[in-house]
């Protein structure tokens, strides 16, 4: 039992599971799981509470049972106690108050970082401001790399994304000829395909691979099919860049994705078989969404912001390019508003980041959120300010498959713009050798640009 007395007012929570929840900012989801605070003050008594307690608590008292779920014994058996021992004497409270110190550098979060435990991490950014979410991410520097280098600081990478509603491959190359000449793409050229047939996928991969390969592009394909799925098309020889898939914090909602540790370990070792990488060899791409674990029954009493963490843990062991919080698109019932979808992404982005995973965001919402577009350029810009990985482009920001609300090529160019960064570099030297950028960075398209014959593959 947890207790504090504020004044004449005892606030008591049952255990450390009890503490987490209800010190989380509001969100819908909580109040849907009935676990939230009842009101602000008591929000408040568990923040100041959890202040208190020792980061080495999180060792002590699991949120969910060592013996009920992989995850926890991933990240308990996997905890690098030397990386944690420059940290380990500290409280919740001390630990905000390193992070912010200007002598915390990007190096020394570097070698901490595989001694956070999610909840360590998600316990830290319950009692930080959003400007302390941004300060202490902007410090945090993960770079990847695969046939470009993604995450540098003064950069700003976005993935292309041409859904198309039936899977038209002309639909499709339009789109991506769209994109590359607003210079989107260097995170990566990745298809949210329709169908789920394997033919239709291996042809989507061939498409994309003869895109890449023809124009010299220093980038990479992907098409977010399920794990099973690309591990068949790996074992048939189709040209596979980066193995996707949707993960969560708990066992149960994996499962619930039809996925377990074992069948991401087989998938990695295949993706890592295929050698395609040229300058780097981070080869899963991995997507995750506050609200998942909830939404799959699989939660366990959890707060849905740590249960988000918890899936850094798992991203963390596959050492991914690219791993993005879709943060808007389970719905109101998890995050209900725009302010909700700011704090989540700006959560997230933090905690990942602060565990060295390679962070992007899916800055978005569904249609009948109570969020607009003003919501998604706030949170654009505050995430570019935080030293965001990557974001979306999706044409005109509205993704005719999905159906869901994103970022657009336009987006891309205006928090480049703003913050004065830049495309990845390989990326950038290609986009400037065939006339779409010049060497400021600024587009500056031409019809002899070679792109434009893509339609004819």
């Amino acid at each position: 039992m947890y207790k504090i007395n504020l004044g004449t007012i005892t606030y008591q929570f049952e255990n450390l599971k009890d503490l987490m929840a209800k010190a989380s900012p509001a969100r819908s989801g909580d109040d849907l799981a009935r676990i939230s605070a009842s009101c602000m003050e008591e929000r408040v008594a568990a923040q100041m509470l959890l202040a208190d307690q020792p980061l080495t608590v999180f060792l002590e008292e699991p949120l969910i049972p060592y013996e009920e779920d992989e995850v926890t014994r991933l990240i308990i058996d996997t905890h690098d106690k030397k990386a944690f021992s420059l940290i380990s004497s500290l409280t919740v409270g001390d630990f905000r108050n390193w992070l912010l110190n200007e002598n915390t550098t990007s190096m020394k979060l570097a070698s901490v970082a595989a001694g956070i435990t999610p909840e360590m991490a998600a316990a830290v950014s319950k009692i930080m401001r959003n400007q302390d979410l941004i300060l202490a991410a902007k410090k945090c520097q993960v770079v990847t790399k695969f046939r470009d280098t993604i995450g540098l600081p003064g950069h700003l990478s976005a993935r292309l994304q041409p859904n198309h509603p039936t899977d038209d491959l002309k639909g499709i190359a339009a789109s991506i000829i769209d994109g590359l000449m607003y210079g989107s793409g260097d995170a990566v050229i990745g298809i949210n395909p329709a169908s789920d047939s394997i033919s239709a996928i291996t042809e989507l991969n061939y498409m994309l691979d003869e895109i890449i390969q023809r124009y010299n592009i220093p980038t990479q394909s992907c098409v977010l099919t399920h794990v099973t799925n690309t591990i068949e098309m790996i074992n048939q020889g189709v040209p596979i860049d980066l193995v996707f898939q949707s993960i969560a914090g708990t066992e149960g909602a994996n499962s619930g994705f039809g996925v377990n540790l074992k069948v991401l370990d087989e998938a990695y070792d295949a993706a890592l078989g295929m050698h395609r990488g040229t300058i780097g060899d981070n080869v899963m791409y991995f997507e995750t969404g506050q609200g998942s674990a909830l939404s799959a029954e699989a939660h366990h009493g959890v707060d849905e912001q740590t249960c988000e963490a918890r899936s850094y843990a798992v991203a963390r062991r596959y050492h991914p390019l690219l791993v993005n919080t879709v943060v808007g698109f389970i719905g109101p019932e998890y995050l209900y508003d725009g302010k909700q979808i700011i704090r989540a992404g700006l959560e997230d982005h933090f905690c990942g980041k602060l565990m060295g995973v390679p962070m992007g965001c899916d800055v978005c919402y569904t249609n009948h959120a109570e969020a607009d577009q003003d919501d998604m350029d706030t949170l654009l810009t505050l995430l570019t300010a935080a030293g965001v990985n990557y974001i979306m482009g999706v044409p005109g920001a509205d993704d005719i498959m999905l159906n869901y609300q994103s970022t657009s090529f336009h987006d891309a160019l205006y928090a480049r713009q703003v913050f004065g960064l830049k495309h990845a570099p390989e990326f950038s030297e290609w986009l400037e050798n065939i006339h779409i950028i010049n060497h400021n960075g600024w587009l500056c398209h031409t019809e002899s640009s070679p792109i434009l014959g893509i339609e004819k593959l």
